[in-house]
């Protein structure tokens, strides 16, 4: 590899890892919005929990807890830890601590080498935060799949409670 490339490169590979964080923020946008879908429509379907017996709550509140748990995983993914990067003059946070003309003076004071060691070390701390983002979607996605299951047969319990309880008229 030319020496000369070695900042363009490294920066059209900072560029690659950070254009997969929109990927994986897209799926979990789907994820939460059938989460929420799941839990309202679970939730505005509920009947009274005094006329349902203890037994017909097992399926709903195994429902409500899979889709918890998949939010739960949504909103991790969503703040992942930003730890790291430190004295880095690419690092967003660690340029924010400093003044501007002290962030100025240091950036245009570092040598090339020092300069692609830090974008690289960008590089690999993005890859770090995206993968723990994209273990969290994933997570997610498995608890609302598992959540599909447990969801449909308390809309059903809630349609034969409803059915149930209705007046019948002769």
């Amino acid at each position: 590899m030319k020496p000369d490339l070695l900042p363009s490169i490294a920066r059209d590979q900072l560029t690659l890892v950070l254009d997969f964080f929109h990927r994986v923020d897209a799926k979990a946008s789907v994820v939460l919005a059938v989460d929420t879908g799941m839990a309202g429509y679970l939730a505005s379907h509920l009947p009274s929990l005094g006329i349902m017996p203890i037994w017909q709550m097992l399926a709903p509140l195994l429902a409500f807890a899979l889709v918890g748990n998949s939010l739960w995983h949504l909103y991790k993914g969503a703040f992942p830890n930003l730890a790291g990067g430190n004295l880095s003059l690419v690092y967003f946070r660690e340029i924010a601590k400093r003044t501007e003309t002290k962030f100025i003076d240091e950036f245009v004071a570092q040598s090339e080498s020092d300069y692609v060691k830090d974008v690289l070390g960008q590089v690999w701390r993005n890859s770090e935060i995206l993968t723990d983002k994209f273990n969290r979607v994933k997570l997610a996605f498995i608890f609302m799949a598992l959540a599909v299951l447990p969801w449909a047969v308390s809309l059903a319990q809630f349609a034969v409670q409803h059915a149930n309880l209705a007046p019948r008229t002769p």
